[in-house]
């Protein structure tokens, strides 16, 4: 999988260029638009447990951080952006189960956030809260930390389609044992649309 989201970014990289831009606008807004994701997510539980797999659905709603940082001198041409990310995932392995819960990320673009081809990296970090009890973690109330690659391709000034590949990394946080975590990657597609 991880192989298959390598090939999707640099294929997606090599369809930029300069002349596949927007029009030059200032934007002022904070909140500036709302991105809907849904796709599948797996994972490896510990030994004698089958895959760990989920079928995720987020909403993430877009801050501009650009007004905040041009105030200590800082402000980049490209995207740089706070996300609220409530999500909710209907876990199928190994027992059909629910995930919820909510990723706060900070997300920055490659390239000037003027452009059709936007590919974007992003950290986060979140709460979660399983319905599942699974040998891995003594709690259902976890914590996760997450990464992403992604990218979106705007087909008019406000409204893109998004692809985006995760690694998500879930654990209690030592607060009862045991407490072996475990990693799971996503893949996902969706709408973005900016105000």
């Amino acid at each position: 999988m991880r192989k298959i989201l390598i090939l999707l970014i640099l294929l997606g990289l090599s369809l930029t260029s300069p002349g596949s831009s927007f029009a030059e606008t200032e934007n002022n807004k904070f909140f500036e638009g709302i991105e809907i994701l849904a796709g599948f997510s797996s994972g490896e539980l510990t030994r004698g447990q089958r895959s760990y797999m989920m079928a995720p659905v987020s909403v993430a709603f877009d801050f501009n951080l650009k007004n905040l940082t041009k105030k200590i001198g800082f402000l980049p041409a490209q995207l740089l952006q706070f996300q609220i990310e409530p999500f909710m995932g209907l876990i199928t392995s190994p027992r059909n189960n629910l995930e919820i819960g909510t990723i706060f990320w900070v997300k920055m673009g490659f390239f000037p956030d003027t452009w059709k081809f936007q590919p974007y990296a992003k950290l986060g970090a979140g709460l979660d809260y399983m319905t599942a009890h699974i040998r891995d973690q003594s709690t259902q109330f976890n914590f996760t930390e997450q990464a992403a690659l992604g990218m979106h391709y705007y087909f008019n000034p406000n409204t893109a389609l998004t692809l985006e590949g995760r690694i998500r990394h879930l654990s209690n946080a030592g607060i009862k044992e045991p407490n072996h975590g475990f990693n799971s990657y996503s893949l996902l597609t969706g709408v973005s649309y900016r105000f």
